[in-house]
């Protein structure tokens, strides 16, 4: 395979991996439109079935009215020849011909608009059925994918907050550590200051015995009286 092969090939494996990416994204929006196109569907089928419903009833109403037509000239044909009419009774039986025969083409109408109409209830009765279990489902995933967005938001948070308590924690670090640092400092400052004074030296002499340090007490005071005011 050329170079310009593989490259292409990579372009269009990353173009239908984002793709399906892109998809996934928008998977429940899309099976929401997938649901509404369903239901439009069905929409036009009960309107259809609506109208061979419709055929039906006419023609089961146009048979009805032949049927009557029948058994009128039927009737008449009877009394024609009781009456001696054998040629009026023979127009009466051939309308009665005529109507029989607009009966049977009417019945095979009828036959078909039942065959019809019992197809399409049964079809549209599962696919209504197929309809309700598929929104069902949804809305089990569309509850599961609120809990894992809710479950997601919350680890995400919680990252968020142990990244921010570590953040915390290093800064009061910091600040004990500026802090000791200060103090270390001040510290210092005194320790040389005391000393451009002299009174570290005096401290020191008095910390090993060789002056006295501090002020007298008041039986330090009367021992000097006492021995004649010599300090």
């Amino acid at each position: 395979m050329s170079v310009w092969k593989k490259l292409f090939t990579a372009i269009k494996g990353g173009a239908n991996e984002t793709a399906e990416a892109l998809v996934d994204q928008q998977a429940l929006r899309i099976l929401d439109q997938e649901i509404r196109e369903a239901k439009a569907e069905l929409k036009r089928s009960d309107e259809a079935l609506v109208g061979i419903v419709a055929k039906r009833k006419l023609s089961e109403q146009k048979i009805a009215s032949l049927e009557e037509g029948i058994a009128e000239y039927e009737a008449h044909a009877r009394n024609a020849m009781e009456k001696g009419a054998q040629d009026l009774a023979l127009e009466c039986a051939q309308k009665v011909a005529d109507l029989r025969n607009d009966a049977s083409v009417e019945n095979n109408y009828l036959g078909e608009f039942k065959k019809s109409e019992q197809v399409m209830r049964t079809n549209i009765t599962q696919a209504k059925s197929k309809l309700r279990q598929l929104e069902q489902q949804i809305d089990v995933v569309k509850a599961n994918e609120a809990v894992q967005k809710a479950q997601s938001a919350v680890s995400a948070t919680n990252v968020g907050a142990n990244a921010k308590m570590h953040t915390a924690v290093e800064s009061l670090d910091r600040i004990k550590k500026r802090q000791a640092e200060r103090s270390a400092q001040l510290e210092a400052a005194a320790e040389m200051a005391e000393e451009n004074s002299g009174q570290s030296l005096d401290r020191k002499l008095a910390e090993a015995g060789i002056t006295p340090g501090g002020t007298s007490s008041a039986s330090d005071e009367l021992e000097r009286i006492l021995k004649g005011g010599q300090s």
